[in-house]
């Protein structure tokens, strides 16, 4: 028998030729001169006196913040279950509207490739360029301030990540089946409930749970703007500068999306 061996391939250099270097450098000269004015536009309007002063105002914060009011803890209970609250029905709510338009964007799935399927991609391109603070801005004018507000944004900005990936999942699913169930004579329902549901569920079930670990987070500042929560709260003590209380919110916070990520963590690994 034949031994085959496989040899490591090195590295060779080469003097590029003169077109290639002026290419190369001309392209190192365009991207360094982006990054120059782009960091003088970020700068422009920097006041560099608080720079440089932000050390001492960090330490001068951090030492008004200790202890934290341990006390207020009593008051964050109901708007720390608000906001699971709002970021749970949110998720639930962008779920059930992401599902269809994930079928209607997926090329296999759509029943109209030139009409349908761009309509449903541009629904979940408007809800992924949107966040989720500006969607609560925008609901808190329509609908008032308060969680409804907070649901609404939370399962518009869910629209656009659900659907995305869901209809992703849905393109790559296993053809072999749906051409084994096409071929006993199934229906459309049939062929959609046997041959493709259960190849994408594990999938819209990962996804829905990332989605509700990502929304707990984001539910936790749409208080700022009037939307419901905990961030009422955290803007009524930061206006009031009670820095121990912000300090006890931060560590509410913490603790409400550590306990989320366990839990997303746990569902995932039991869907596993």
């Amino acid at each position: 028998m034949n031994a085959i061996t496989h040899k490591k391939s090195t590295p060779s250099w080469q003097l590029r030729d003169s077109a290639s270097a002026w290419r190369h450098f001309l392209s190192w000269l365009a991207g360094t001169m982006l990054v120059v004015w782009c960091f003088q536009v970020m700068t422009s309007e920097t006041i560099w006196a608080f720079v440089y002063d932000a050390p001492t105002q960090a330490i001068d914060i951090g030492s008004r913040m200790l202890p934290p009011d341990w006390a207020y803890t009593r008051e964050l209970l109901y708007p720390m279950w608000e906001t699971v609250n709002i970021a749970t029905l949110g998720t639930l709510i962008g779920v059930v509207i992401a599902v269809p338009v994930a079928f209607l964007a997926a090329r296999n799935t759509t029943p109209s490739v030139l009409f349908i399927r761009p309509v449903a991609l541009f629904v979940i391109v408007a809800s992924r360029s949107i966040n989720s603070l500006i969607w609560a801005l925008l609901l808190v004018t329509i609908v008032g301030p308060g969680p409804l507000a907070g649901v609404f944004a939370i399962a518009l900005r869910s629209i656009g990540f659900i659907g995305k990936l869901l209809y992703e999942a849905i393109e790559e699913i296993d053809e072999r089946q749906v051409q084994a169930i096409t071929a006993t004579g199934a229906s459309s329902p049939q062929i959609m409930a046997w041959g493709i549901v259960p190849q994408v569920s594990p999938a819209l079930a990962g996804i829905t749970v990332f989605r509700w670990d990502i929304n707990i987070r984001e539910s936790t500042v749409l208080g700022l703007v009037g939307a419901g929560g905990v961030g009422m709260k955290l803007e009524s003590a930061l206006n009031t500068l009670a820095w121990p209380k912000v300090f006890m919110l931060l560590i509410a916070i913490f603790a409400t999306v550590a306990v989320s990520e366990w839990v997303s963590a746990k569902v995932r690994h039991k869907r596993l």
